[in-house]
């Protein structure tokens, strides 16, 4: 996978395996005020706050709405931004890609191709081989420890 496909995939994403479709009250009562404001309402949560930060012991990190497991630690790298940041998901269509107009410029937004939930952003500036950085919030994540 690379930025090619990545605006590839911004244009036509993949089917998911499953999808998870939960009312907004639903979403509520399941997640923390903070899970919910990034995840449901595609907010941000503060440079260098979030729990996966700084974190690297091994394990896969899923989705915190609908489980479905997104990134591997292995893919895992310090980026210097302050959120967790990853090369590449587990999977190809586990990930819904957006483009992204708000605050003033262009990006490319990931979501959870299951669920919908907001995870971030994906950036071309990433290491080899992919050069993606998928900039993703603590707050949109669980770990599964393997």
């Amino acid at each position: 996978m690379n930025w090619n496909d990545v605006l590839s995939h911004s244009q036509h994403n993949l089917a998911p395996d499953r999808e998870v479709s939960k009312t907004d009250a639903e979403w509520k009562a399941q997640l923390t005020a903070e899970q919910y404001r990034v995840t449901r309402q595609h907010g941000t949560e503060r440079a260098f706050t979030g729990e996966y930060c700084e974190a690297h012991s091994p394990g896969v990190y899923a989705c915190v709405c609908c489980g479905t497991e997104l990134f591997d630690s292995w893919v895992k790298f310090e980026s210097g931004t302050g959120w967790p940041s990853f090369t590449e998901p587990v999977k190809e269509n586990v990930i819904r890609y957006e483009k992204d107009s708000s605050w003033g410029m262009t990006r490319i937004e990931v979501l959870c191709n299951v669920c919908k939930a907001h995870l971030g952003h994906v950036f071309p500036d990433g290491p080899a081989p992919s050069g993606l950085r998928f900039c993703i919030n603590s707050a949109s994540l669980k770990k599964v420890d393997s």
